[in-house]
C-alpha cells in the first residue's frame, strides 16, 4: 500500500491569455503615447513651436500608462515565472521609443510558446 506523504494539492497550470492580452493592449498604448511624447518634445523644444495646452498633457499620460505597464508586466512576469533579467527588460521598454512594440511580439511568441522570458 502507497500512501502520499505530501498533502499539498498539484499544481494546476496557470492560464496566461488575459493576463497576456492586457500586457499586449498596456504595450500598444505605453508605446503609442511614449511616441507621441518625442513628438512632442521635439516639436516644443528643438522647432520652438508654441502647442495647445492638451497636447502639453502628453507626458502625464504616457506616465499614467507607463505603470499600468509595470503592473501589468510584473503580473505576467510573476504568472509566466520570468526571469528577473527578462523581466527588467520587459519593465525598460516601454521607456524606449518603438522597444515596447517589439518586446510585445517577443513577449507575445514567447508566452503562447510556453517558453520562460
Amino acid at each position: 500500500m502507497t500512501t502520499r506523504t505530501d498533502d499539498a494539492a498539484p499544481a494546476r497550470p496557470v492560464s496566461l491569455g488575459g493576463p497576456l492580452i492586457r500586457f499586449r493592449v498596456a504595450a500598444y498604448a505605453t508605446g503609442v503615447a511614449l511616441l507621441g511624447l518625442v513628438v512632442e518634445m521635439l516639436l516644443q523644444y528643438v522647432f520652438r513651436v508654441e502647442l495647445p495646452q492638451f497636447v502639453k498633457m502628453i507626458p502625464m499620460v504616457h506616465g499614467g500608462l507607463y505603470l499600468i505597464y509595470l503592473l501589468l508586466a510584473v503580473d505576467l512576469a510573476i504568472k509566466a515565472r520570468w526571469s528577473m533579467k527578462g523581466t527588467l527588460l520587459v519593465l525598460v521598454a516601454g521607456c524606449i521609443p518603438f522597444f515596447s512594440f517589439v518586446m510585445e511580439r517577443k513577449v507575445t511568441h514567447k508566452v503562447q510558446a510556453g517558453v520562460k522570458l
